[in-house]
């Protein structure tokens, strides 16, 4: 059986560790070495994709952390579920939902939707 609960704190937790060592190993705990990631404004594939992507994202959101809100969902090989970003303490700023394909345990595919968005 597999663990939803497990595969969305992984995928939050490569998020925020901001150590590059560390990431690398949740990046390879969480995603299989082909994953894909799309989302309505960045996509990446492999653990080399996944890694810029993060870096990306905490470089351009400094203090920021991801956590997951409410439980994750799914059937098959696919799981749904939902995350906040935002500085600790304070309302997100950010919030989504991400519906994935899993492969022995892992992401294999990823594609992010972006539920609230700060004003442009």
């Amino acid at each position: 059986m597999t663990d939803l609960n497990a595969i969305a704190r992984n995928y939050v937790d490569a998020w925020n560790e901001a150590d590059a060592a560390r990431r690398t190993g949740l990046i390879e705990a969480a995603f299989t070495q082909d994953v894909s990631y799309c989302d309505p404004i960045m996509q990446g594939d492999g653990h080399g994709g996944m890694t810029q992507l993060i870096e990306g994202v905490q470089q351009r959101f400094p203090g920021f952390r991801f956590t997951l809100c409410g439980t994750p969902d799914g059937f098959g090989d696919h799981i749904r579920f939902s995350w906040n970003l935002g500085p600790e303490g304070v309302d997100s700023v950010i919030e989504g939902t991400d519906i994935g394909l899993i492969e022995n345990g892992r992401l294999k595919s990823i594609i992010g939707f972006l539920d609230k968005v700060p004003a442009q």
